[in-house]
């Protein structure tokens, strides 16, 4: 972000114009986007190559690249909003920003759309690999609805989460591995399927975290065959999630501090 004077009706969307250039016209989201493809590669090839050995059946491997692309796609994202703010802290050039007529609610509406286009691009980039790998278009079309729905909120609720995380963050390190590590607690009750998958309790415990519901949904449709009718519930904490956090994050402009760099 620049330091220049922004006026303040409407400037989210100069602040969002402005981060998409400084995000996909430098190294920083195409070298985040290729590391995604190629771990998604990775993930691809072995399931692909599990089903050749009959290892795994169609919808296992579609299942298993679904997981990974709502996985790492959020992951990417959550990197891109984690060093929305800290990462201006840190290099010195939040204060020349803080000093503008820009509203601070703007600003951070502004990071967070911007923040947002990286899980646009990661779902594009998977989409190919879903079609290609899905046996028939039943399973390509549930393929492309978990991942398009369970995945675009579950990544909506950990970009704001990010992006909250950066905002009280006084260094980029402690905002990226809190992010991440968030993600990862998140994300493990959902590779825990002997002890989630039994009783109401553990049926409760994976609806309730955003993220392990929607890697459960994902697990449900493309493997189980189990109609969206009956797993819509695994929709509702990913969805709360996403407006609650983004709430977080934007209430959390009130609060941005500039830290050591001042």
């Amino acid at each position: 972000m620049t330091s220049e004077t922004l006026p303040a009706s409407g400037s989210w969307r100069l602040v969002a114009g402005q981060e998409l250039r400084d995000l996909w016209l430098s190294a920083k989201g195409l070298s985040v986007l290729f590391a995604y493809t190629l771990l998604l590669s990775v993930m691809a090839y072995a399931a692909a190559s599990d089903a050749d050995l009959n290892l795994l059946d169609a919808r296992e491997s579609v299942g298993i690249v679904g997981q990974a692309a709502i996985g790492l796609g959020t992951l990417a994202a959550l990197v891109v909003s984690a060093d929305a703010i800290s990462g201006e802290r840190e290099r010195g050039t939040l204060e020349m920003i803080l000093v503008t007529p820009l509203p601070r609610r703007d600003l951070v509406l502004g990071k967070l759309l911007a923040a947002t286009t990286m899980w646009v691009a990661a779902l594009l980039v998977s989409l190919p690999y879903l079609a290609v790998m899905a046996d028939g278009p039943g399973v390509v079309l549930d393929a492309v609805l978990v991942i398009v729905v369970a995945g675009s909120l579950v990544a909506a609720a950990l970009t704001a989460l990010g992006l909250a995380v950066s905002a009280v963050s006084m260094s980029n390190r402690t905002s990226l591995a809190a992010s991440v590590g968030l993600l990862l607690v998140l994300a493990a009750p959902s590779q825990l399927p002997s002890i989630t998958a039994k009783g109401a309790v553990g049926s409760v415990l994976i609806k309730a975290n955003p993220v392990a519901a929607g890697l459960r949904l994902t697990n449900q449709v493309l493997v189980k065959q189990t109609g969206w009718s009956s797993e819509w519930t695994l929709l509702v904490s990913p969805a709360i999630a996403a407006v609650l956090l983004t709430a977080l994050a934007i209430r959390m402009s009130s609060r941005l501090e500039l830290g050591d760099s001042r």
